[in-house]
């Protein structure tokens, strides 16, 4: 087994940028969502799966969702094959 043998890291070579400060644009404690800025332009079944999916990610503290969970929420609105 070979050591591996690594340079010290300059911390002023990837300055760290905190974006986990509000900006002018965000309310404070203001969730962001992934349809908020576009829900006027769509249908209105599009409007209610993206309402459920936020729903969802809140109940459960999720910040994506799988393919399955999206699954599972199509089927609680009624979707199925």
């Amino acid at each position: 087994m070979q050591e591996v043998v690594t340079a010290p890291v300059d911390p002023t070579a990837y300055p760290f940028v905190d974006r986990r400060q509000g900006g002018p644009g965000r309310r404070e404690g203001a969730e962001r969502r992934q349809f908020v800025d576009s829900r006027s332009s769509f249908r209105p079944e599009v409007v209610e799966l993206a309402e459920a999916v936020d729903r969802y990610k809140l109940r459960h503290r999720r910040r994506f969702i799988t393919f399955e969970e999206l699954f599972d929420v199509m089927a609680e609105l009624g979707y199925h094959k």
